[in-house]
């Protein structure tokens, strides 16, 4: 029996390493936190990457720090994915610089703080779903028609949220705005498909720069209510894109990859 079971795992190939080579990625939200996480990954794996996001000083640290640590390529863009002609001029922006996007990655995103639903006003309602859904809506539409036009297809990610899954009043609009993003991703995948794969990774409590204002009680309700029991450190954001911006994920559209902790 030993025999024969060593005979079966000496016939076990390890998996391919992520291979990004050749490749373009472009991540909205690129200059910090999760986005910026993703950035580094895609360019260690290959990638030539462009940062967008609204604050460009921000975008051209990471791009000189992407170049002096990985050789890669990497644009910096100025960017309001809330705004539709910002959108057309980044999607103009990259074409130019690369003539070609392979991955796309709807990460920017925002959840702003409110003390009562009352007091959402409209124009903050606005806000939320311009940011987290017409930007990935519009870019996604550009860049899909183009991937598929091209021939060469590709992969878009869309960044969601476990609130999308469990809307909490605190932060409602945010998980509307979310939940229309996984709803997106299946209308996408069926739109662009067979060529261009579209999926989600829903994200869970991640230790960016917004954990500094996380009340004192924040860590203790994770150890109870997770299963992991603690929030994820943003590197680990970077295993879940890279399967899905990479060839590793070729039979995978339409769908959701929790990266969340384990809520319960």
């Amino acid at each position: 029996m030993r025999e024969r079971v060593s005979v079966l795992m000496s016939d076990v190939r390890p998996a391919q390493p992520y291979d990004l080579s050749g490749r373009v990625a472009v991540v909205t939200g690129g200059s910090r936190g999760l986005g910026r996480e993703m950035v580094f990954g895609f360019a260690k794996a290959g990638a030539d990457v462009v940062i967008a996001s609204r604050n460009l000083e921000s975008c051209e640290n990471v791009a000189r720090q992407v170049r002096e640590t990985t050789g890669r390529r990497a644009l910096p863009v100025s960017a309001h994915v809330g705004r539709w002609q910002a959108i057309d001029d980044l999607v103009e922006t990259v074409y130019e610089q690369f003539e070609r996007v392979d991955v796309l990655v709807n990460n920017a995103g925002m959840s702003p703080l409110y003390n009562s639903l009352g007091d959402v006003s409209e124009a903050l309602y606005d806000k939320v779903f311009d940011v987290n859904v017409k930007g990935a809506f519009r870019l996604s539409t550009l860049v899909g028609e183009r991937m598929v036009a091209d021939g060469r297809g590709g992969s878009i990610i869309n960044v969601s949220s476990y609130a999308s899954l469990s809307p909490n009043p605190a932060y409602l609009p945010y998980a509307a705005a979310k939940a229309a993003l996984n709803a997106m991703t299946v209308g996408f995948a069926r739109a662009y498909g067979p060529s261009v794969r579209v999926n989600t990774i829903v994200a869970g409590p991640f230790r960016t720069d917004v954990a500094e204002h996380w009340p004192p009680e924040t860590t203790e309700r994770h150890r109870l209510t997770y299963a992991l029991q603690r929030a994820g450190e943003p590197r680990e954001i970077v295993g879940a894109a890279l399967f899905l911006a990479s060839d590793m994920s070729s039979f995978s559209t339409g769908g959701i990859v929790r990266v969340d902790g384990g809520p319960m």
